[in-house]
């Protein structure tokens, strides 16, 4: 990819996560870009496409973060790993994970075939740890997880660390 390709990806991202796919101009990318419009038709035909490079980096990104947990065989490591998730994602992300939040659930994107391996390895941790329900434990725990990198992401969430001990203890994982 060009240079001048990621200078519009990266204000295609920002713009897109900040004020929202629908509200964002491709004039507006272009602004920011530092590019002229017909720029960025040559090199992703319109907007759905910008959209859909950044989604294809995010499946990426998705797939690196999720591949440990899946070739875990250690379940207490499984989840383990599993918490410490959105506690590791560095903050220059933080725009891309923002934008995947407000797309989750819209025709643009559906992350439920990337989770699939995440919640396979929790539901196999959870049943080797003898868990009653481990599947609805795996929807739980990613539930919360959701919630929690939304609060990260936001910086609305008190005392990270504290927190992070608070789910450490609750599925009884050293720290």
């Amino acid at each position: 990819m060009t240079e001048k390709q990621n200078q519009i990806l990266e204000a295609a991202l920002h713009l897109f996560s900040d004020e929202g796919y629908h509200a964002t101009s491709t004039s507006k990318v272009a602004k920011k870009a530092h590019v002229s419009e017909g720029l960025i038709f040559r090199h992703f035909n319109n907007k759905q496409g910008l959209l859909d490079a950044i989604l294809e980096e995010g499946k990426r990104r998705l797939k690196i973060l999720v591949l440990p947990m899946a070739n875990e065989d250690n379940p207490r490591q499984v989840i383990k790993k599993t918490l410490n998730l959105p506690f590791e994602i560095n903050e220059t992300d933080y725009a891309y994970w923002k934008l995947l939040f407000k797309l989750k659930g819209t025709q643009h994107y559906d992350d439920r075939e990337q989770m699939k391996p995440l919640e396979q390895a929790l539901t196999m941790a959870f049943t080797k740890l003898r868990y009653r329900k481990p599947e609805l434990e795996t929807q739980s725990l990613i539930l919360h997880l959701d919630g929690l990198l939304m609060s990260i992401l936001n910086k609305t969430v008190k005392n990270e660390l504290e927190f992070k001990e608070f789910l450490m203890n609750k599925y009884h994982i050293d720290v």
